[in-house]
């Protein structure tokens, strides 16, 4: 391999109420280590539409693709890593669907005791994050200036999107890598767990906010290589 060929190429796709700028540490320490780095601006307005926008950067790539998803972005390459070109799929504190769940259906029954993430009340078919409860909810363990920017600059996040189910789930086929956070006060940390052992992903756990992906860009960036290793 010379020093210009990349040494794989990782799409990255966001979840609910922010946007793709989050991934910028995971997508520099990536391309540090020789990795081709694509990252999803996903609508959040429907599964379908986000799969459909992470499928099209999918078909851009030059090779094998490692598809990694955080948060809702689960679902989302749930769903799309069925691509061919799909080699593996790592899931970061994200939701991991079996066939016919949704978002909706895999919050309906929290573990007791479990953080209730602080979501409004729908406006217009769309979902945001109570802003004053942001910080301790979604990014606990980033600077309070940070957590606060990314709490008034949510994206609305689709009713249709949240109720998005699974048709058929890639995991069944493609090997899986889990990261799961242990300080999450979104998607419970017993929670993911649960998933990732359903799924039968190699599993690690950091000490990180539903946020981890911006925390913790190297942690997450080295469970991605392992997956283009595997």
């Amino acid at each position: 391999m010379s020093d210009s060929t990349p040494r794989g190429n990782v799409v990255l796709v966001h979840g609910g109420f922010v946007d793709g700028s989050g991934w910028q540490g995971v997508y520099e320490a990536l391309k540090a280590d020789g990795y081709n780095v694509a990252v999803v601006q996903n609508p959040t307005l429907s599964l379908d539409g986000d799969v459909a926008a992470t499928r099209q950067v999918i078909d851009a790539q030059p090779g094998p693709v490692i598809l990694v998803g955080h948060s809702y972005g689960g679902v989302v390459v749930t769903e799309a890593g069925n691509h061919d070109k799909v080699a593996a799929l790592v899931y970061i504190a994200a939701f991991a669907p079996d066939k016919g769940e949704s978002v909706n259906t895999l919050i309906a029954d929290p573990p007791p005791g479990a953080a209730v993430p602080p979501i409004l009340p729908p406006v217009n078919g769309y979902l945001l994050l109570d802003r004053d409860k942001f910080a301790d909810a979604f990014a606990g363990d980033l600077p309070r200036t940070q957590a606060e920017f990314l709490a008034v600059s949510q994206v609305p996040w689709g009713l249709d999107a949240a109720g998005g189910a699974v048709a058929t789930p890639a995991w069944r086929t493609k090997p899986s890598w889990y990261l799961v956070a242990t300080d999450d006060r979104m998607i419970p940390p017993p929670a993911q767990h649960a998933m990732a052992e359903r799924i039968g992903a190699h599993t690690i756990e950091v000490a990180g906010s539903h946020a981890v992906y911006v925390s913790q860009p190297s942690a997450v960036a080295d469970l991605i290589k392992q997956a283009a290793n595997g």
